[in-house]
């Protein structure tokens, strides 16, 4: 049995993906900053283990039964309400760190969440751009760091119920670029459950087609 590391298993899709994993019996490694966030989740195979992704959180990787790591899932994220300097050291330094840990533990398969856009930073405007930049530059890191690897470039989230219908085709209309935070997840969990022969970069919207016509 595959063992993941769920790099943000608080925040609002690492927890639906932690919950998913754990209903389904898969062993499961979450690192959060505080264990109490994760107090409604239970499972024996399920190990929650708290760090400061500012500091070092090299330990999170040696934590499962047979001390390997199989998967890593970097879902962590400064959030919408916090400033550049937030962004710059979770959303980048810290994803970096997460990148160079895993291949240190000799990691099979490294999932990024990353974002609508951060191919071309540049584009963006300009409230978004540090975001941006900065999931630009981790996805970057990830891509030169020869770990085999998934980039998941979601549109913009919401909380409506998932629909399990996806599509890598951005929408024309702006205000369709979007999926849900649960489908997001369900996303993740077919890149655990299924890692590709070939590195990927797919940008993930709410479609028509079920995920696995389109991972």
């Amino acid at each position: 049995m595959k063992n993941a590391l769920i790099i943000g298993a608080s925040g609002q899709i690492g927890k639906k993906l932690t919950q998913i994993m754990v209903n389904n019996q898969q062993n499961v490694v979450a690192l959060v900053r505080d264990k109490s966030k994760l107090s409604d989740i239970k499972g024996e195979h399920l190990t929650i283990v708290e760090g400061d992704l500012k500091k070092d959180f090299s330990h999170a990787f040696n934590q499962s039964e047979n001390k390997q790591c199989d998967t890593v899932v970097f879902v962590a994220g400064s959030g919408g309400s916090t400033g550049a300097d937030q962004t710059l050291l979770i959303d980048l330094w810290a994803a970096c760190r997460a990148v160079d840990y895993a291949k240190a533990n000799n990691v099979k398969h490294f999932v990024m969440i990353s974002s609508i856009g951060a191919d071309k930073p540049e584009k963006g405007s300009e409230q978004m751009q540090p975001y941006l930049v900065a999931k630009h530059m981790a996805d970057e890191h990830l891509i030169n760091s020869g770990l085999l690897y998934s980039i998941i470039r979601p549109g913009s989230l919401t909380d409506f119920d998932p629909s399990s219908k996806f599509t890598s085709e951005r929408p024309a209309q702006k205000d369709q670029a979007t999926i849900t935070r649960g489908d997001v997840a369900k996303a993740l969990l077919f890149c655990v459950n299924n890692p590709p022969t070939d590195n990927t970069i797919v940008e993930l919207f709410n479609g028509e087609e079920p995920i696995e016509e389109v991972l």
